[in-house]
């Protein structure tokens, strides 16, 4: 890839499952090159996660694997023997940056963390993501996305009904999350080695990405400050209303209805109802106290209609409402599709492989994935023997003994 905003850039992918993939990833989209190494024999624990097609597990048929590794060169190389430490440090002479996500213990034990390899790398910038991040109390902790999440409060804040139990969040948010804050940094940090006289470590804890983000300084700040946070609320907020998942004929809404403009639009959709006339519920604050009735009767309305409709009935009328799809509905929807969110790229194994484009739009120089993700050392031969010089002999006795 040379025409990316990130072309000349090299990155070296030293994880699995989903963080530092993603982090790789994001860099990968917009032109970076990065060299997935993956530890023989099996590669990344993603390839076995799935979905697979068929349900049949196929390490080169991974649903997750394949969303995660797009754009990316793969080889195999085990870091854990002398011979694979080796040369996975000459893949570093070369590179701007590592990313990992690797236990701080794991990395500490065969002298990969970044002390140990800084002298010899000084302009490397190494990007390492981990749940609880490379100091602190938890920093050896066993962990993984849902831990990391939990830590942060967010569980407490936003998961299940007031007064009962949290619940479970979905899967990866901290990982994603931790990914994205790490590929912002990791790249701040790259661009700004001249400043700072070379590379640096970027260590992003998964948990504290989402206490800055999903529980934020109102949360976790605010009662720090003051003593006080906002608690759970189910499927609706407290302030105001209606502004909450509302059901309807296909399924349900979302409908957050916070300004008197946005009521008078609501009211005038659902046809000017004569229990929405009283001149107190312009308040939103009226509203919010008399929310048991003001969504008992708006629900006796928007059960009259589908989601689309609802949506684009109360958009018209400046009403902030959005259907909520379903994963099928949003795979094939019409308005991700028109802006390339849904791509395609050709895969060996599974042929032509629809998948997510790049997050965010560049006019200069569009991202997104334009390769599949690597099949299982796919590139060692050109990474291995073109790059670094490997002769055929070596290769093949590396292969031989378990370290490529």
């Amino acid at each position: 890839m040379t025409d990316g905003a990130l072309a000349g850039i090299r990155v070296v992918e030293l994880g699995q499952l989903v963080s530092a993939p993603y982090c790789a990833k994001l860099l990968a989209d917009y032109g970076a090159d990065v060299v997935k190494v993956e530890l023989p024999p099996d590669g990344d624990t993603a390839r076995r996660w799935g979905p697979f097609p068929g349900d049949v597990p196929d390490p080169e048929r991974s649903g997750l694997y394949q969303l995660l590794n797009t754009n990316k060169r793969g080889v195999t190389l085990d870091v854990t023997t002398e011979a694979g430490r080796e040369l996975f440090l000459r893949l570093l002479e070369n590179a701007d940056v590592l990313v990992e996500n690797n236990p701080p213990a794991w990395m500490r034990q065969r002298k990969l963390d970044y002390a140990s390899i800084a002298g010899a790398h000084p302009s490397l910038v190494m990007i390492s993501i981990t749940p609880f991040g490379q100091t602190g109390p938890y920093r050896d902790w066993n962990g993984c996305d849902l831990n990391a999440f939990h830590l942060s409060a967010a569980g407490h804040r936003y998961c299940g009904r007031p007064g009962e139990a949290p619940l479970q969040h979905g899967t990866f948010s901290a990982d994603f999350y931790g990914a994205t804050t790490a590929a912002t940094w990791g790249l701040a940090a790259t661009i700004g080695r001249g400043r700072v006289g070379g590379g640096q470590l970027v260590d992003v804890s998964c948990a504290e990405a989402i206490a800055a983000t999903f529980v934020g300084g109102q949360n976790i700040g605010g009662y720090a400050q003051d003593g006080v946070y906002d608690r759970r609320t189910g499927v609706s907020m407290g302030l105001a209303a209606p502004a909450a998942i509302l059901p309807c004929k296909d399924g349900h809404v979302w409908m957050l209805v916070l300004e008197p403009g946005q009521w008078d639009g609501l009211v005038k959709v659902m046809g000017n109802p004569e229990w929405a006339q009283p001149e107190m519920f312009r308040d939103m604050f009226v509203r919010g106290e008399n929310k048991d009735l003001i969504h008992a009767m708006t629900e006796e309305w928007t059960k009259q209609h589908t989601k689309a409709e609802l949506q684009d009935m109360c958009q018209a009328e400046g009403v902030p409402t959005t259907a909520v799809y379903t994963v099928a509905e949003a795979a094939e929807h019409p308005h991700l599709r028109e802006r390339g969110y849904i791509a395609e790229v050709e895969h060996p194994v599974l042929g032509p492989l629809r998948t997510l484009g790049a997050p965010a739009m560049l006019t200069g120089t569009p991202g997104g994935p334009r390769t599949a993700a690597p099949l299982l050392g796919q590139h060692n031969e050109a990474v291995f023997g073109d790059e670094l010089g490997l002769d055929a002999g070596e290769i093949e006795r590396l292969r031989a003994g378990g370290v490529i």
